[in-house]
């Protein structure tokens, strides 16, 4: 059978996210997604040269969806770097939320390739540890944070916000009182990141 439209890299992963939401991460296969682009499996192989180059394009074009709304908070100059830090970190738990409970097979995925060290993983802590060091250095440019150094400092505060974030808590996220939790941290963080003003 043809394919209806013209066959590109953006066609493919829009259906490989249907397969994958179909089969899961475990069960999905070019195979699957050829078929339901009505091309042979050698057509795909032509854009993504493997199964894993083909999960893993697909998981990066996933996450990448709510980092505009990340990169949003994380620049809006107009809110005091503090509140912009924890409102960013309740955003990254929020999104995070999303995901597992409205994706969970693609959320699985983005597991496997997390576990294996894939670039996806690491490329979307870096973003993430990007954007929250734009926060901390706002922080200290305006004399509100107390740091040397924004990068150091941002990754202090990421690794603390962990339970929020990383993968291995996944299962706590969808817990009650998760986001009074991280509030009750961003304020001991915050406290300790504190510049005193002047007498």
């Amino acid at each position: 059978m043809p394919a209806r439209t013209p066959l590109d890299a953006n066609v493919i992963l829009a259906a490989t996210e249907e397969i994958l939401r179909r089969h899961g991460p475990d069960k999905a296969t070019v195979v699957d997604v050829a078929r339901a682009l009505g091309v042979s499996h050698a057509a795909v192989y032509k854009h993504f040269p493997s199964k894993q180059a083909l999960r893993e394009a697909v998981t990066r074009r996933w996450l990448d969806r709510n980092r505009d709304a990340l990169s949003v908070i994380a620049a809006d100059s107009a809110v005091p770097p503090a509140q912009r830090l924890r409102t960013w970190l309740h955003a990254v738990l929020a999104g995070k939320q999303a995901k597992i409970r409205e994706d969970p097979e693609l959320f699985a995925a983005y597991g496997i390739l997390a576990a294996a060290h894939s670039s996806v993983a690491t490329d979307h802590v870096a973003d993430l540890l990007g954007q929250l060091t734009a926060i901390v250095a706002d922080g200290a440019a305006d004399g509100s944070l107390r740091t040397d150094d924004a990068e150091a400092t941002a990754r202090v505060v990421f690794n603390a916000t962990a339970k929020f974030n990383h993968l291995a808590h996944a299962a706590e996220w969808q817990n009650p009182g998760i986001g009074a939790e991280l509030d009750e941290v961003c304020s001991l963080l915050l406290d300790g990141l504190h510049a005193p003003t002047s007498p």
